[in-house]
């Protein structure tokens, strides 16, 4: 009875302790899409990802009824740091629904402008200030966000004297008022809702360092499904100095192993409990290894045998990679490694995918043999309305003089020039299962095959190749098919030999692509590439670093004249695609099995 009472009394002062808004609350899921597009559309930093605030303390000041529940300790505030936007899951800071939706809207709109000198009062009025000469239209919002926000904050006459003067500076600088000189930092007063907080980047400095073997520590842990932002700090480990300094303790002898730093394997599923002890956390402490067993000792994927790993063809190419911190492009450090599978038997398709191939190679001998409409001529078969309507515009605003416009249609057959090149991923990811029945690399497979039995139809010339890598002097690149090759049993059985590799350097891969196409004649040249995920490696290739290097070679691609594309079965692909590729750059397959179809109809549009 006692424990009962003592939980009744529980749920009864921390309901009324609570000073939120639940029936007006806003989730940030329903929110994500379009704070992205603002901070982006903004000038905000285009890597930036929209990710859930971590909880933190703060020392402000608490109303009674929380004092008395021990609540409001504790707060997920807008934060911004190099690689993401951290905003809290949900809000219901206001009485009205309205407000929490411009609350956000308000946050991505500052955070796009945001920039950090230490002083949080001060780096908060300048976003501020900036915020609303770039956007005019939400002064009116924020003067109302502001108001509400005051009719909450604490009365600074009521506190402590030291609390009092930063509340005091805190309310003057929301009201755009002088204050006096204090220095105060986000969780020395109560939330400040409209207002961002700069991450600690003593811990991104950490983050992508590599060790003594030019690998990451944490590099092949598998990621928990959280998209949390979590606040770190790095420590210097307390036995760094007596590695093997034990208890004295006789007993303690047997488990003197369990002192060696040595890395581990995990399961394959995260410990939900560890998760769960991750989000009581504030912060998580990080210590560097050192030059330890650890560095000698690495768990890895191990690479074949000489005997049984695919036949190497060439000394190896070098090529640059873009590091994004530095700004400035690395020359010769990644090998390119082209290799060609062991003679194997011949490919034997299915009966269905051998349908499917004909099907499509009919479709583009149709395409192929069709006249097509060649617009803005001066005499045609047909009116072009589309010009008509041009040349109306331009002569009314007096930009066209000419008096013989182009304005018709005329249909056309003429002889295309085109090379494709297809960089298809063959990481470990693929080894995953598509379906009940197949793997992803079985879809990438099919795929492969009707690709090139519809692209051999049409007469234009193409090669594939297949990538993964194992750190940057690794880059494996699977010789399939070549420009000068035809499409044959030999090339039909590479492309059935395919086999799921290690990591996916997607930029290396992409400028020895390249370099290869780049040398082709023809007009118009397709990049063409087929993934199933983001850009990692072992070494610091992952995150930021892997998206900015893949976006800097696709880049490097359009330069060089080539029309870069993909095509991806990875869900997440809305969240980083529009970075690497534009936002029509890339094609996103919602079921794997209609891989097939999909980058058909890709090819078909694109060379139209």
């Amino acid at each position: 009875m006692e424990e009962q009472v003592g939980l009744w009394w529980h749920r009864w002062v921390t309901r009324w302790a609570d000073t939120s808004y639940p029936e007006a609350e806003v989730s940030l899921a329903e929110m994500e899409m379009s704070i992205g597009l603002l901070f982006r559309a903004a000038g905000g930093d285009h890597a930036i990802r929209v990710a859930q605030a971590s909880w933190t303390s703060h020392t402000g000041p608490r109303q009674w009824l929380q004092l008395l529940a021990g609540t409001g300790q504790r707060a997920a505030l807008p934060c911004l740091d190099g690689e993401s936007l951290a905003l809290p899951s949900r809000l219901a800071v206001f009485e009205e629904l309205t407000l929490n939706r411009q609350l956000y809207v308000w946050l991505a709109a500052m955070a796009a402008v945001f920039e950090s000198t230490g002083d949080w009062i001060a780096d908060n009025r300048a976003a501020t200030a900036r915020a609303l000469q770039r956007f005019p239209g939400l002064r009116d919002r924020h003067a109302t966000l502001v108001q509400a926000h005051l009719r909450q904050r604490p009365r600074w006459d009521t506190l402590r004297p030291a609390q009092a003067l930063a509340e005091a500076a805190v309310q003057a600088a929301l009201k755009g008022e002088d204050h006096a000189e204090t220095r105060v930092a986000a969780q020395d007063v109560s939330p400040v809702w409209l207002w961002m907080t700069a991450a600690d980047t003593s811990t991104s400095a950490r983050e992508g360092r590599p060790d003594e073997t030019g690998t990451r520590a944490d590099s092949d842990v598998p990621r928990p499904g959280s998209d949390v932002r979590r606040r770190t700090r790095e420590v210097q480990s307390p036995d760094a100095r007596r590695a093997m300094l034990l208890p004295s303790k006789v007993e303690s002898i047997l488990t003197w192993s369990e002192f060696v730093k040595l890395d581990r394997g995990t399961d394959d599923d995260p410990d939900p409990d560890a998760m769960a002890a991750a989000d009581d956390m504030e912060k998580l402490t990080v210590a560097p290894s050192g030059p330890t067993t650890a560095a000698r000792v690495r768990f890895d994927l191990d690479l074949p045998s000489a005997a049984q790993d695919d036949v190497q063809l060439g000394p190896g190419i070098h090529v640059p990679e873009w590091d994004w911190r530095s700004r400035q492009l690395r020359p010769d450090y990644c090998c390119l490694q082209e290799r060609m599978a062991q003679p194997t038997e011949g490919f034997t398709p299915s009966p269905g995918l051998r349908v499917v191939a004909r099907q499509v190679r009919r479709r583009l001998e149709v395409l192929r043999s069709a006249p097509q409409w060649r617009y803005r001529q001066q005499q045609g078969d047909a009116f072009d309305t589309d010009a008509w309507v041009r040349y109306q515009v331009e002569r009314s605003s007096g930009l066209s003089m000419t008096e013989s416009p182009g304005v018709f249609a005329q249909r056309q057959r003429f002889e295309r020039s085109l090379a494709t090149l297809l960089l298809a991923d063959l990481s470990l990811s693929t080894d995953a299962h598509a379906t009940n029945d197949a793997r992803v690399i079985d879809v990438i497979r099919d795929a492969l095959y009707v690709f090139g039995e519809a692209l051999h139809a049409t007469g234009d010339a193409f090669e594939m190749l297949g990538f993964s890598s194992v750190r940057r002097q690794h880059v494996r690149l699977q010789h399939l098919k070549g420009f000068a090759e035809s499409w044959n049993d030999a090339s039909k059985a590479r492309v059935g030999a395919i086999r799921p590799g290690y990591y996916t350097r997607m930029g290396a891969a992409i400028r020895g692509a390249t370099q290869r196409l780049a040398q082709r004649p023809e007009r118009q040249r397709l990049l063409l590439v087929l993934t199933d995920g983001k850009p990692n490696d072992l070494d610091i290739y992952e995150g930021r670093y892997g998206l900015e290097d893949t976006r800097h070679a696709v880049q490097q691609a359009r330069a060089a004249g080539l029309l870069p594309f993909c095509v991806t079965i990875d869900d997440q692909a809305h969240d980083y695609m529009p970075m690497l590729f534009g936002a029509q750059g890339y094609a996103w397959v919602r079921r794997p099995q209609e891989l097939v179809h999909q980058l058909i109809q890709v090819w078909t549009g694109l060379i139209r």
